[in-house]
């Protein structure tokens, strides 16, 4: 006898349009049954849990109501996009979510014509959804744009300007703030829910037209009156007064999980063709419908894969501290003995390790949202007044702030240290997380200090580097991944600045690395060794300021000169052939061999496999020296093993 399917509602569906006849009864079953394979998946897969499980209900509405894809939905960051996605005829390969060759954590152009704009950073969906919405007015098309923006993310200045530059447009557009933190909304309930499809109904909105049209042939003191007396009233039901002042039209806040009271809220919404810009405001629930999600702190955020029943994550021992936690050590280390230390980061606490300095310096730490510009200038300012901030950012976020970083900080000489996470390879979240750039957009600005951590006893020394550098801007990078598993020591040792070490000294080939592939030249040389070519490794710590002394012994002393690094052209070793061609150490017949990322976006994979495909590792190494040497036959050989 076949096994009974735990989904039977579900299976029936391979597209969003097989569930537009479907009773609201049936959209709860539905609902059900997408929460419990979502639930199922991500404990296989890994991934962002909490924030789908919000969003089931909502998803299944937006479906169910619109006409997807001719009408066009937005997922702002796309971490909650998982019932989304199979919904939208990916159920038959989600569970090669965030795997190799398999689906994107977050939504992908490439992927789906349900996935209408990549997204993974924050904040970026109403701004994109206007686009797409004007596009549609200059072609005189006549389907919906949806954005849906959570509240977090609507802490970011980019979504104030694309709502404040679609609130003085007539363009129609949704927004749908999805207020899953309780942070905004007021409590919801039977009489919101009534309130909102009331004023989202077009009889109300013809009133409401009709009444202002009324007001305008009064007196314009009894004119502003009346205006304010209807926004006054709307917003003691409806708290929506700051998106009415934006421009839009406000209907909420309601329940996000009830589709009795979310289906004829869009009903009225989608046959409204009215002109102009709305917002619906739905508050919901991290982890919702899974109780270990709910009892969990971060509600399951991000997650392991773990076991369904009582939600234990299977996450394999460490061998070694993560990076991560090696900077936190460094820096409250230091703040133990400096009290102008203060530490800030963008809506990533537990990302970047600050949790651990806000447990133990709770007045010093701040958390300024999704807002990497505010961040980066309020450090700027906190460096004016002789304080010593350390604002902790991923690489690929930093990039938001690049202007601020330029004007706020360089310009003026202030010391401001960055931090700077997920250097390099980031494996399953793939090319929006990949911290590529950092070292190039940063040490092409005059007077940065930028350094790269090859280990974790160097972060530790690299954090009280920066710790003492108050004449300037600095900089030190780390990835995302266990450290070696050296012996720490209990605080750092401030570095020379722009000085280099030898850890190995050779005579026909010398390997400069900059940063985490550290291990890697030293298996190369030993590897080169075997080829009898004698190899100096070298860690050149600082690509700006340069060891200029250390690169003219390199340069000196060896045939082949390799540097090494994880970023992507124009970093480190641009830095590096500027100066040997401008001092002149080129002319003798040095054979310099840069690596670095290859010129494309690397998908998520594994980040071993990333490296390989960069051709990063110990045995590429080897072949880029044999081939320089012109032992082609054996780096022909060395490659094939």
């Amino acid at each position: 006898m076949p096994k009974k399917s735990l989904t039977p509602l579900l299976d029936r569906v391979n597209f969003p349009v097989d569930t537009r006849d479907f009773s609201i009864k049936q959209l709860r079953q539905l609902s059900d049954e997408l929460r419990a394979e979502t639930v199922r998946v991500v404990s296989t897969t890994s991934g962002h849990l909490g924030a789908s499980l919000g969003v089931v209900e909502l998803t299944v509405a937006l479906h169910h109501v619109f006409k997807t894809p001719q009408d066009l939905l937005v997922w702002d960051v796309g971490h909650q996009a998982y019932p989304h996605k199979i919904l939208t005829g990916r159920r038959d390969r989600i569970l090669t979510l965030r795997q190799g060759g398999g689906l994107s954590g977050f939504t992908k152009r490439s992927e789906s014509v349900y996935d209408p704009f990549g997204t993974a950073h924050s904040s970026t969906s109403i701004s994109a959804a206007l686009g797409m919405a004007v596009a549609r007015d200059f072609d005189g098309g006549d389907h919906q744009v949806i954005a849906v923006i959570g509240d977090g993310a609507m802490s970011a200045g980019m979504a104030y300007e694309a709502m404040n530059n679609a609130g003085s447009m007539d363009s129609r557009l949704l927004v749908i703030l999805n207020d899953n933190d309780m942070s905004i909304a007021p409590a919801v309930g039977a009489m919101s829910a009534y309130l909102s499809r009331l004023i989202s109904s077009r009889p109300y909105r013809s009133l409401r037209h009709f009444a202002r049209e009324v007001a305008k042939r009064f007196p314009r003191p009894l004119e502003q009156a009346a205006k304010r007396a209807e926004e006054y009233a709307r917003g003691m039901v409806t708290g929506g007064t700051l998106f009415e002042e934006l421009g839009f039209y406000y209907v909420g806040p309601m329940d996000g999980h009830n589709l009795d009271h979310l289906v004829p809220v869009l009903k009225n919404i989608r046959e409204d063709r009215e002109t102009g810009p709305i917002l619906l405001h739905v508050v919901t629930h991290k982890g919702h419908g899974y109780p270990p999600a709910e009892e969990s702190a971060d509600k399951f955020h991000a997650v392991a894969k773990f076991d369904v029943v009582n939600g234990k994550q299977f996450k394999p021992e460490a061998r070694a501290p993560a990076y991560t936690a090696v900077f936190a050590k460094g820096l409250i280390a230091e703040a133990e003995h400096d009290d102008k230390i203060v530490a800030l980061t963008a809506a990533m606490p537990d990302g970047t390790g600050l949790n651990k300095f806000a447990d133990r310096f709770p007045e010093r730490c701040f958390d300024v949202g999704i807002a990497e510009q505010h961040g980066v200038t309020f450090a700027a300012g906190l460096a004016t007044q002789g304080y010593k901030p350390f604002a902790a950012i991923y690489s690929t976020f930093l990039q938001r702030a690049y202007d601020q970083v330029v004007h706020d900080v360089a310009i003026q000489e202030l010391p401001v240290r960055f931090a700077i996470d997920r250097a390099g390879m980031v494996g399953a979240d793939g090319a929006t997380h990949m911290g590529s750039y950092d070292v190039t957009y940063l040490a092409t600005l005059p007077g940065f200090v930028v350094m790269a951590a090859a280990d974790e006893v160097e972060l530790m020394h690299m954090v009280a580097t920066a710790a003492t550098i108050d004449d300037r801007p600095s900089a030190f990078r780390y990835p995302r991944r266990e450290a070696t598993g050296l012996e720490m020591p209990d605080r750092g040792t401030p570095l020379e600045i722009g000085r280099g070490r030898m850890l190995r000294e050779g005579t026909r080939v010398a390997i400069l690395s900059f940063g985490a592939r550290l291990h890697e030249a030293l298996a190369a040389a030993d590897s080169l060794d075997g080829h009898g070519l004698s190899t100096s490794v070298a860690d050149a710590r600082f690509a700006k300021p340069l060891d200029e002394a250390l690169i003219r012994t390199l340069a000196a002393e060896h045939e082949v000169l390799i540097t090494l690094e994880d970023g992507a052209i124009g970093g480190f070793a641009s830095h590096v052939l500027n100066f040997l061609a401008i001092q002149g150490l080129l002319d003798d017949g040095l054979k310099v061999r840069p690596m670095f990322f290859p010129d494309f976006f690397f998908d998520h994979d594994k980040s071993e496999v990333q490296y390989e495909r960069a051709g990063l590792t110990a045995p590429n190494i080897v072949v880029t020296a044999l081939a320089a040497l012109g032992r082609t036959d054996e780096a022909r050989d060395s490659k094939s093993a």
